[in-house]
């Protein structure tokens, strides 16, 4: 596919506007719903999805046993959900379930669009756009006349300068490896995240629900292992 110049500077827009979409949906659902009941719906629908549209419009492709794994990711991200939805009641709220599907569709959709982008840009490029992208997205929401910046520095200074860090520094990571490897293959082993963050509620946070949690870390973890030794 031939892009012009001028093309590719749109697509640099529109990645910038997905990410603006990503941050006010994503503030939006975690206002509304705790994190432990929203990220693994908002990440499970993002991990189905990417790999599939990239077999369809990148033509891409997976082994059977990449497909395996992918569905075991898939299953542990299910159970993940159904545990969380469990312990916080199975009433989710509409306004709940429809920012979390609007955070999963704007992941996948700044990923398709940032993986045709690196044949034109920089890794770093990219990540400056997708972080002015995410500040204008969160721009609406900052209630200026209610806030102290210099108090919110001094109790949560060390959390701002780990998220400056972490945050970006992730997603620079995932577009170097996203510019070496095919989008279907890589984006299922950006989860291992959520085995991480799994174990860390379990066995530090002692949340509830540690044996099931627990079992569908490992099925993640396995269909990470699949797509990753053999799925290509």
């Amino acid at each position: 596919m031939t892009v012009s110049p001028l093309q590719n500077y749109l697509l640099l827009l529109l990645s910038a506007a997905i990410q603006a979409g990503y941050a006010h949906f994503l503030s939006r659902s975690l206002i509304y719903g705790d994190l432990s009941q929203v990220y693994p719906m908002m990440r499970g629908l993002a991990t189905c999805m990417i790999p599939l549209f990239g077999i369809l419009f990148l033509n891409e492709s997976l082994t059977s046993w990449g497909w395996l794994g992918l569905g075991l990711i898939a299953a542990g991200f299910f159970l993940t959900s159904a545990v969380s939805l469990k312990i916080h009641g199975w009433n989710v709220q509409g306004k709940v379930l429809f920012n979390t599907i609007a955070v999963g569709l704007c992941t996948m959709f700044y990923v398709m669009v940032d993986k045709v982008n690196l044949q034109y840009f920089s890794p770093a490029t990219l990540l400056a756009v997708s972080n002015i992208g995410f500040m204008l997205g969160l721009f609406p929401s900052i209630r200026f006349g209610q806030i102290s910046l210099l108090r919110e520095l001094r109790e949560h200074g060390k959390w701002f300068l780990a998220g400056s860090i972490l945050s970006p520094g992730s997603y620079l990571l995932f577009l170097f490896a996203m510019n070496l490897s095919p989008l279907s293959y890589v984006a299922p082993l950006r989860e291992i995240g959520t085995v991480f963050s799994t174990l860390i509620g379990v066995f530090i946070l002692k949340e509830g629900k540690g044996a099931l949690r627990l079992l569908s870390t490992g099925m993640i973890f396995a269909g990470i292992l699949f797509v990753g030794i053999m799925g290509m």
